[in-house]
């Protein structure tokens, strides 16, 4: 949104050490967003800031307006509920281009949720809790055709 302020992290070596930035416009090119930062009027001057890393001061209390909607800071944490049984914790939310994956801390390791409402049907976060309807296979391992019953007979 135009106006908003990011502070840069970048090295103590960087022109832009402790300096803001400040959104004056975003466009689309070729599916691709494209931020234009006042002062920033030339290629030479972007290229000062590749890899400089953006923050913006988000109230964390602040919740969205939107319908099935989510900061991140609000999902990172709850518990990951399947058949009424917490299965794990939300540990970190990960943005694609096809869909968010959210990282969900299991005893077993880490599972990789595609955070679509076919799998994650329910947020709820007073409750602190996200409930998953996951395939056969997202959280456990499926026994592999050679361990299935032999179905031949030999009568």
């Amino acid at each position: 949104m135009p106006g908003a302020v990011f502070t840069l992290q970048v090295p103590t070596t960087s022109p832009w050490h402790g300096k803001t930035l400040e959104l004056a416009e975003l466009r689309w090119y070729n599916s691709h967003p494209v931020a234009f930062f006042k002062g920033v009027n030339d290629r030479t001057t972007a290229e000062t800031l590749i890899k400089a890393i953006l923050w913006i001061d988000q109230d964390v209390s602040q919740e969205t307006d939107e319908e099935d909607a989510w900061f991140d800071h609000q999902l990172v944490g709850l518990a990951v509920v399947r058949d009424g049984a917490v299965v794990g914790r939300v540990t970190r939310v990960e943005h694609l281009p096809a869909q968010d994956l959210l990282h969900v801390e299991t005893e077993s390791g880490e599972v990789l949720v595609p955070f679509v409402k076919a799998i994650v049907p329910a947020v709820d976060i007073s409750a602190g809790t996200l409930t998953v309807t996951p395939p056969a296979g997202l959280f456990e391992e499926l026994p592999d055709a050679d361990d299935a019953p032999d179905q031949t007979s030999s009568r």
